[in-house]
């Protein structure tokens, strides 16, 4: 006897687009969160969906892998993506949101759902497998839950070192000495940037290598397994004297009118600034802003003594420092279906970081097919993949086992991925121009979404409740 709630545990993104997606199809939900109970060293608030990381879900364009992923979710009614798009801020090319009213309303509008039970406590075994179940607990999940998983599974979790970004206050900057631009000119001038010298450049480097880390539990720089998408900006500068300059800090596509004519070669290498640090509105008004790529694992006076050497922060105020934290997730090619069903109990479904995917959109991709399936479940009707052309079924597939069986983990080792053209299949005719070859992927998969979503033996109709 299948009972007909679903239990979620986490209300991360991926637990919150489960929610979202079970209860809108009529389905009951019991959604639980350890927070405030029990916290973790990335969280803040003990809100929904909280932005531990970036407050940005990357390109906006479809022509872009993020940008396909995010329309790919507003198909299928999102919550994640459409209270995204409800809060954004000016982030030039992509979308960055408020994270604070981000977050609070999430919660809002999950608590007063009719059909979804807020259970603030923190689950410590894996249900039986009567109860439908997804585990959406992120790459931060307890110490007792992951022993239980890891049982459950037989193989001990992966892990991988990740940090997040200093926000300081907008007041406290200098702007006698920074400019407004986007890279490129794409979309409104939505960035503060901070040029450097050469000089600067070096001497700041030079005290970033030096700078003195904070202790961190089963931390060892020596032998830390860090995500390479997300490293501390003291890694990358130790890896050479220009690699921050070829990352966070690169200067190309960034221009201050005041400097004279853009498009005046000779004086533009000439005035070109040797680096140039980004900082990215936290809110509306600007008064909160995001290091850009500045995640540090600095010890908290120390990133307030090296970061106000960036020319325009000499007195720069930090709502809060950078922190680095240990991130689980499953080895899920040996572990799960393309339907985020574990392959040893089709009742327990997974979602989010915790199965290897990386960043919001795609943390949200499997909230929502974990919850379609759930529902799909609740009604004992077939469960569905995406197709593979679009970008959430490419994702689904590089996840499961349908990865393992095509590729050689013994020597692949599985690590977290975000969206990436690289993961969905290849055209039927070469296209040799990436830009004409990135649309075409956006309108073969946003094509085969549509045929898809009327296969669903499940009406979307019902989704009455809207954002």
């Amino acid at each position: 006897m299948i009972d007909k709630e679903v239990l979620v545990i986490g209300a991360g993104l991926a637990g919150s687009e489960a929610a979202w997606q079970i209860a809108n199809s009529g389905i009951a939900v019991k959604l639980v969160e350890m927070r405030p109970l029990r916290s973790t060293p990335a969280h803040h608030t003990n809100e929904f969906g909280e932005l531990v990381c970036s407050n940005s879900f990357g390109a906006l364009n479809t022509d872009r892998a993020a940008g396909l992923l995010q329309e790919e979710l507003r198909t299928f009614n999102s919550l994640v993506i459409k209270t995204a798009d409800k809060f954004a801020v000016p982030a030039g090319g992509a979308l960055a949101v408020d994270r604070s009213k981000f977050s609070q309303y999430l919660t809002n509008v999950l608590t007063n759902h009719p059909l979804i039970q807020i259970k603030r406590i923190e689950q410590l075994n894996i249900p039986k497998k009567e109860t439908i179940t997804i585990l959406a607990t992120g790459p931060l999940t307890s110490d007792e839950l992951a022993s239980k998983i890891m049982d459950f599974t037989g193989i001990n979790s992966c892990h991988f070192f990740d940090a997040a970004s200093p926000i300081i206050y907008g007041d406290s900057i200098n702007y006698e000495r920074v400019f407004k631009a986007s890279r490129y000119d794409k979309g409104d001038p939505a960035y503060l940037n901070c040029p450097m010298n050469k000089d600067e450049y070096i001497n700041f480097r030079n005290e970033l290598i030096k700078g003195e880390q904070a202790s961190l539990k089963d931390f060892d720089r020596q032998t830390a397994n860090f995500f390479e998408a997300c490293l501390p900006i003291e890694e990358i500068a130790r890896r050479g004297l220009d690699t921050m300059r070829y990352g966070p800090l690169k200067s190309i596509g960034l221009w201050n009118p005041e400097w004279g004519d853009l498009f005046d070669r000779e004086n533009r290498l000439k005035k070109r600034p040797h680096a140039i640090v980004q900082l990215r509105k936290e809110d509306l008004q600007g008064k909160l802003l995001n290091m850009v790529g500045f995640q540090t694992n600095l010890k908290w006076l120390e990133q307030k003594r090296i970061f106000r050497m960036i020319p325009g922060l000499e007195q720069a105020e930090f709502v809060r420092f950078g922190v680095m934290h240990r991130n689980t997730f499953l080895e899920s090619p040996k572990l799960l279906l393309p339907t985020l069903q574990f392959l040893k109990r089709k009742t327990l479904l997974a979602a989010g970081q915790l199965t290897g995917t990386e960043g919001y959109a795609a943390a949200a991709a499997g909230g929502l097919l974990a919850g379609i399936n759930a529902t799909l479940l609740a009604r004992s009707k077939k469960v569905i993949t995406f197709p593979d052309e679009s970008m959430i079924g490419s994702l689904m597939n590089f996840i499961s086992n349908r990865n393992e069986i095509m590729s050689n983990h013994k020597k692949n080792k599985f690590q977290p991925m975000p969206a990436s053209f690289g993961l969905v299949p290849e055209l039927t005719r070469k296209i040799k121009d990436k830009k004409l070859r990135y649309q075409e992927y956006q309108k073969r998969s946003l094509e085969a979404l549509s045929e898809f979503k009327k296969t669903i033996n499940l009406s979307f109709e019902v989704n009455k409740i809207l954002v």
